[in-house]
């Protein structure tokens, strides 16, 4: 009998509108791949780690933007997952067209991604990946999460729990 190949999910996010920020030089929170998605990404691996599934699962995260590739996530994302007793080694990318190829499952933080993605996802002939609000599996129905950039911890420790939600549902409707 053939081994089942991993499932792949692929966590997305950027903060603000950086066509409409860039165009009025406004502040507004371009903080792609360095918050909520690097998060998420890690409660997932964790959970799936504690479940002895991580040979079952590819597991990622990236930003509709380039504005931050290559940086670690934000101080107070690694300090939030700290206190959780979780580690992150992650580093900031873009999401490529090859994204929308290879994973099964891109979930994303808010509609603005979700408009993104979709549309990006209509332009890759061999586009596989479902596209989904991450927040649509939370059993509490709060579908955004919402960017902590401009927060504080404990808008961390919020986006923490959503995604601690979010990620449990999804795995087990996923597994």
């Amino acid at each position: 009998m053939a081994e089942q190949a991993p499932k792949s999910v692929l966590f997305v996010c950027l903060g603000g509108n950086n066509i409409f920020c860039r165009s009025y030089m406004l502040d507004c929170d371009l903080s792609g791949n360095i918050c909520r998605s690097p998060i998420a990404e890690a409660v997932f691996r964790k959970l799936v780690m504690d479940q002895n599934l991580l040979e079952k699962w590819i597991i990622d995260s990236g930003a509709v933007s380039d504005w931050n590739v290559g940086r670690s996530p934000d101080p107070r994302a690694v300090s939030c997952l700290g206190s959780h007793d979780i580690n992150s080694a992650h580093k900031a990318r873009q999401i490529t067209k090859e994204d929308f190829a290879t994973f099964d499952f891109i979930l994303c933080m808010d509609e603005s991604n979700l408009r993104d993605l979709t549309r990006k996802g209509n332009q890759v002939k061999n586009c596989k990946a479902k596209i989904e609000l991450l927040g649509s599996y939370d059993p509490q129905k709060q579908l955004i999460i919402e960017d902590p950039y401009y927060g504080n911890d404990s808008d961390f420790e919020t986006v923490y729990q959503q995604c601690l939600r979010c990620c449990k549902a999804f795995l087990e409707k996923a597994s």
